[in-house]
């Protein structure tokens, strides 16, 4: 045991010398990683401080630009504002006097309007002979149409009384001599024969519907007379008759000599009769047609034809066949064309009492609408005026406000690189 022990102890300081020597070396080489380590870690602070400065460099000139570009906008904004507030002041100015010229366009119109309120209300109440004046005139001239137009003197009369009555309302002296024309024409008219036209074409309407109910001729009406004789009698003492009136029958089978003069009607073919009877009608159609054109030779003309037919053609014996004729030659002999007066005294002398009174006061009427229509447009003028000046301040304004606006612009271009740059 003390062997070994000596041959451990004797191993033991060879293994330390041998334990200090690398002990030694590592120091060394830390010392060189250190001092590699410390001049990277300074060049790191250095580029970071480089880095650093340059970053906040670029940045206070960025802002710099920006703080710039901002008193630019506030300058600009201010200019703006003031020029607005201009712009509002004229506008208001302006609004001002448009509201004074406005409220004295107003006053005259309404000083107008009383005016004329006034002037149509002396009218109204100095002139009412002059508005019944016209309304005579009217009724007068209204009867001359219904005279000539319409042949209708009853109704022209009464448009004539229409107007006496308003020139009595008038009591006007001077008016005597119109009233003293139409009183004469009111009585020419009523000397004019009255034709009833209506009462005229219901006649004539009813002679065509009762044409189906007239009876044609009979015209072997003789014939039958002359056989009425032809019997043979059963006595044998007149076989002398008895032998000629067998003789004559014979004969009157193979021969028939019928004895014919002017006054005979011609004879219709079978089933003919229809169309006579609906040229007899037609005839009475254009007769009424006639009645209220007042063409008395085609009215005369349409029923002597009807009359002609029936004549010829029906039995003029048949109760019937009278009363129709009958009546046609009534309205043969009713002259339907009235025989008017030319003019009317009375029409004439209003015309002239018209263009007198009524025009003359028209013509006073029109002249004080142009005066009023004068004021109206001046008044106009003058509140145009002012109008016109406020949009002339405010045309400039809107200039300027594009302007600044094109203005502003430029700076926010300005200002996009130098955010790109930051």
């Amino acid at each position: 045991m003390t062997e070994h022990d000596k041959t451990t102890e004797t191993v033991t300081p060879e293994a330390g010398a041998e334990q200090q020597h690398p002990k030694t070396k590592p120091s060394s080489e830390q010392k060189r990683s250190g001092l590699i380590g410390g001049v990277i870690a300074i060049a790191i602070i250095i580029a970071i401080g480089g880095g650093l400065y340059y970053f906040t460099q670029q940045s206070n000139a960025t802002l710099v630009n920006e703080n710039n570009e901002l008193k630019q906008k506030l300058s600009d904004l201010i200019e703006q504002q003031n020029s607005d507030r201009q712009r509002l002041d004229a506008l208001v100015a302006a609004n001002a006097e448009i509201k004074s010229h406005s409220r004295e366009y107003e006053e005259n119109l309404n000083r107008r309007m009383q005016e004329l309120q006034a002037h149509v209300t002396a009218l109204s109440s100095a002139d009412v002979k002059s508005w019944l004046l016209a309304q005579a005139d009217f009724m007068v001239k209204m009867a001359g149409r219904k005279l000539w137009n319409d042949r209708d003197p009853v109704t022209a009369a009464v448009l004539l009384k229409s107007a006496d009555s308003s020139l009595a309302e008038m009591n006007d002296p001077s008016l005597l001599d119109i009233r003293k024309s139409i009183n004469s024409d009111m009585a020419k008219l009523a000397a004019i024969n009255q034709v009833d036209y209506d009462g005229i074409i219901l006649r004539l309407n009813q002679l065509s519907n009762e044409v189906d109910n007239l009876r044609l001729a009979d015209l072997n009406s003789g014939d039958a007379k002359a056989e009425d004789n032809a019997d043979v009698s059963d006595d044998i003492s007149d076989w002398k008759q008895n032998l000629a009136r067998s003789w004559k029958s014979f004969a009157n089978d193979f021969v028939t000599v019928r004895a014919r003069d002017g006054s005979e009607a011609p004879l219709l073919a079978p089933n003919q009769d229809i169309y006579l009877r609906e040229n007899i009608r037609s005839q009475l159609l254009i007769a009424a047609q006639a009645v209220p054109r007042y063409q008395e030779a085609t009215y005369k003309q349409s029923l002597e034809q009807a009359s002609t037919w029936v004549r010829a053609y029906f039995d003029t014996e048949a109760p019937e066949t009278k009363a129709f004729l009958s009546t046609i030659d009534d309205l043969i002999n009713q002259p339907i064309d009235i025989d008017m007066p030319d003019t009317l005294e009375s029409q004439e002398k209003l015309e002239k009492i018209m263009q007198t009174r009524v025009r003359s006061l028209l013509s006073q009427s029109s002249d004080n609408t142009k005066v009023s229509d004068g004021a109206i447009d001046a008044a106009a003028d003058a509140t145009e005026a002012p109008t016109e000046a406020a949009a002339d301040a405010a045309v400039p304004a809107t200039d300027t406000q594009k302007a600044e606006s094109a203005d502003n612009s430029h700076p926010s271009e300005s200002a996009e690189p130098a955010g790109n740059r930051g």
